[in-house]
């Protein structure tokens, strides 16, 4: 599956922004209304932690939307790595905009920093082999396009979007298909250009789902020896993704065994916020 870019996501970042505008200034900012409306200010965004930057965009749209007055001067880029106390972007405008539009703007990128980051950590650790880290659909509700990039900004990459743009068979639905090659032909009929990817749960299902065509079949917890011999049996008649038991110990060897890709939905589920701080100066 092709990884997300940012120029198709422009509707989506400004919904994501006006939601949380809503959410968070609502009627308006009442603590902000004790500046006076003409004071001017000027504020500087650092990280306390090193970092691979993501979501400078919807800082962007954040000042776009909250008021246009407002100039955002970035110092880094997307997938950029910075280091603790390192200045990210400085803003100019109305006190009170760049109080009100703080906490949204630093939330999104905070976050989608943080995606980044652990997918860049995962992304070097696996650096000497050929295998491609993907992420999952274990998403945050409505944030699931901009985790997506997040984790390209690291070096990782997307796996399928949704339900919609790929077939992926798992145990239960093999069980209420009848089989493993019935599920597969099934899925040929109903979309034969959606890529079909099978979950596996030992070689011997392995070998069903070569025979019946799958384009990608997901190793469910099969051990290094099994997977290992997986990739031999396979010898690229499908690409082979490994799932499940996946951790900083066991990511390597798994890495080495030949598979072709590794999904770990810790990427956008078990996320550590950058330490982002914010200074403003009249």
């Amino acid at each position: 599956m092709p990884n997300l870019r940012l120029a198709p996501l422009t509707a989506e970042i400004e919904a994501n922004v006006r939601r949380a505008l809503l959410e968070d200034v609502g009627s308006g900012d009442i603590t902000a209304q004790l500046i006076p409306a003409e004071r001017l200010a000027k504020a500087t965004i650092i990280t306390r932690d090193a970092a691979v930057i993501s979501g400078t965009a919807w800082v962007d749209t954040v000042f776009r939307q909250l008021d246009p007055r407002v100039a955002v001067h970035w110092q880094v880029a997307d997938g950029e790595r910075v280091k603790p106390n390192q200045p990210l972007f400085h803003l100019e405008g109305p006190a009170r905009s760049l109080l009100t539009g703080e906490r949204s703007a630093l939330n999104f990128l905070q976050m989608l920093s943080g995606v980044a980051t652990r997918a860049q950590y995962y992304a070097d650790k696996v650096a000497n082999t050929h295998v491609k880290i993907l992420d999952t659909r274990k998403t945050l509700p409505g944030l699931r396009l901009a985790q997506k990039y997040a984790v390209t900004c690291g070096g990782c990459h997307n796996h399928r979007i949704g339900l919609f743009d790929a077939f992926l068979i798992k145990e239960n639905h093999i069980a209420a298909c009848g089989g493993i090659a019935q599920a597969i032909a099934t899925a040929r009929k109903i979309a034969p250009g959606k890529p079909v990817e099978i979950e596996v749960e030992s070689l011997d299902e392995l070998n069903q789902a070569l025979l019946a065509g799958a384009d990608i079949i997901m190793l469910d917890e099969l051990s290094l020896d099994d997977m290992r011999e997986a990739v031999r049996i396979t010898a690229g008649r499908a690409k082979l993704e490994a799932s499940g038991g996946i951790n900083d110990t066991t990511l390597v060897p798994i890495a080495e065994t030949g598979v072709d890709y590794i999904s770990i939905g810790a990427l956008t589920k078990d996320i550590k916020a950058v330490d982002l701080s914010m200074r403003l100066s009249l």
